[in-house]
């Protein structure tokens, strides 16, 4: 059996225009977010970005 590198695991992006996922980079990287691990965490890429902002706000927020 074939030992799958790093470099062969696949990345998924969300494509911001389309709102779509894809499969490796395919549109310029002003559309695009990610890569990420999973077609589901790209699906989701909108919500992890609205909780890393919160997230990085509240840490903000309390080293003041």
């Amino acid at each position: 059996m074939k030992k799958i590198t790093e470099q062969e695991q696949p990345e998924f992006w969300f494509n911001t225009k389309t709102g779509l996922v894809e499969e490796g980079r395919q549109v310029l990287a002003l559309y695009r977010i990610g890569p990420f691990a999973t077609r589901l965490e790209a699906e989701n890429a909108l919500k992890i970005l609205k909780q890393r902002s919160k997230t990085w706000t509240e840490e903000e927020q309390e080293e003041r």
